[in-house]
């Protein structure tokens, strides 16, 4: 059993092979070729959850489970607000073939559905992005977002803007772009092309009415609680996009609040992500069109993904994993 911790996840990584992974693995989602129930939720010491999130396909010959914790309180304690691991068992025997670290693998996952988002839904001449919140999966995103545009201009905001200065430094120098930092995200938002959202925020991040060409990669709102777009946003998106129609309307606020509020239904959602990566459905037809991809995570991409750390970890013998 190999133990693939996050410095060895780092070294084996390549994000456009890893979004390459996660669009076959969307697919078959779409194709109804996994088995990949809603994810069970425990609440814990207060606010706490525990979250768990078994998948397998056997198209893909894959099977796992994923365990994810959320504490809000831990910044102040000094610690993350997420952690968790992915177990992946081997699909003949049921023999546990590796355990991950689950915080790496959560952000490279979630920033490479979101890479395929892109891929599909932005404008392929997309210069510009804006990052709202500095946080780990922010890092995913913008990653996964070099890996599919040419991105030459990154916008930041984030409540914290010390942070927002560090990560503005960090992907000057990691890719070569021009950085600046906004006190206001809707500042931020004026002349991008691209936008993603990450933060844990409860109520909306900006409050601008999104223009014409812009595509949004919203992932931050994961608990129907949550509200990172403001509901207009839902009114003004030609074409709302989700990994998983009955997950996204029972997990998160950015759909749950408007539809609350009497302003979207199910059928408002112009469908699922692998049916465009299976062109069931188009993705982007013009350069007008104001396109949104609303992210909750699906646990059959996270096995795809740790099956992917785990083949490449089995072919780099001379990298040093644990093995138990």
């Amino acid at each position: 059993m190999l133990v693939i911790n996050e410095q060895d996840q780092q070294q084996l990584l390549n994000m456009k092979e890893v979004i390459d992974e996660v669009a076959h693995a969307l697919k078959a989602f779409s194709e109804g070729k996994t088995e990949t129930p809603l994810r069970y939720v425990l609440p814990f010491n207060n606010e706490n959850k525990y979250l768990v999130m078994p998948a397998l396909s056997d198209e893909l010959k894959i099977v796992g489970i994923k365990t994810v914790t959320f504490a809000p309180e831990n910044p102040e304690k000094g610690k993350k607000t997420i952690t968790g691991s992915v177990l992946l068992s081997d699909y003949e025997t049921g023999e546990t073939l590796a355990v991950l670290d689950g915080n790496y693998l959560t952000k490279i996952r979630t920033g490479a559905i979101s890479g395929v988002a892109t891929k599909y839904l932005a404008r392929e001449e997309a210069k510009t992005l804006c990052v709202i919140g500095a946080g780990d999966q922010a890092q995913g995103l913008v990653a996964a977002v070099m890996a599919v545009r040419n991105i030459d201009t990154v916008h930041f905001s984030s409540r914290t803007k010390e942070k927002a200065n560090q990560f503005a430094d960090t992907v000057a120098k990691k890719y070569h772009v021009t950085t600046k930092v906004f006190n206001v995200a809707d500042d931020a938002m004026e002349k991008a092309d691209i936008i993603v959202t990450a933060t844990n925020s409860s109520y909306p991040v900006y409050s601008r009415s999104l223009k014409p060409g812009v595509h949004l990669n919203a992932v931050g709102s994961f608990k129907p609680d949550m509200q990172e777009l403001p509901s207009e946003s839902m009114l003004v998106a030609n074409k709302i996009v989700v990994e998983s129609v009955e997950a996204a309307m029972e997990e998160t606020g950015d759909l749950k609040v408007p539809q609350d509020e009497g302003l979207i239904t199910v059928n408002s959602l112009y469908g699922e992500l692998g049916d465009i990566v299976a062109g069931n459905i188009l993705g982007r037809e013009d350069n007008k069109e104001v396109t949104l991809f609303k992210s909750v995570g699906l646990a059959i991409v996270d096995i795809v993904v740790a099956h992917y750390f785990y083949k490449k970890a089995l072919k780099n013998s001379n990298k040093n994993h644990k093995i138990c």
